[in-house]
């Protein structure tokens, strides 16, 4: 089960970049999760599988050298869950097509992608713990981050064409 979990359902096998297969993976889960419950539901499901990504890569790194293996990617897939959040509260809140809302997604996606192998400020010393709540908070920081910057653009992208 913890393997399961750390490696979300063994996406964390595929080869190259293994963290970018887990962020691409979390995507259409999280629309279908927002088609089905709504921004909400993501959000509690994003703690939810925060807590059980941080047991189960604690349990799957006890006793191992590398205290973050590329296979874990669950971090992967809680980081960029909230990096939609600004998409997916504004979805929410304006009743509209979540597809339509596509430039708020590839923002998303690329930001995470960005701090996530970046690693500025916050991520890097999140990282730098070396433990699996380190393993974890790098990923939601750099998730915060990106969804900063989603809303970032989509302020400017919404000022520009006004």
């Amino acid at each position: 089960m913890y393997r399961l979990i750390a490696t979300f359902f063994g996406v964390g096998y595929l080869r190259p970049a293994p963290g970018t297969w887990g962020s691409l993976a979390a995507l259409p889960v999280a629309y279908a999760v927002l088609s089905f419950g709504g921004f909400w539901l993501l959000l509690n499901l994003t703690f939810f599988v925060f807590m059980s990504g941080w047991i189960a890569t604690r349990e799957m790194t006890r006793g191992q050298a590398d205290p973050d293996p590329s296979h874990i990617v669950v971090d992967e897939v809680v980081g960029q869950w909230i990096a939609l959040f600004p998409v997916a509260y504004g979805a929410m809140m304006m009743s509209a097509d979540l597809l339509a809302l596509y430039p708020g997604w590839i923002a998303a996606f690329v930001l995470f992608r960005l701090f996530d192998i970046w690693k500025p400020w916050l991520v890097g010393r999140a990282d730098a713990r070396g433990d699996a709540l380190g393993v974890m908070l790098d990923d939601v920081i750099a998730g915060v981050f990106a969804a900063l910057g989603v809303i970032a653009l989509a302020a400017l992208f919404h000022l520009v064409l006004m």
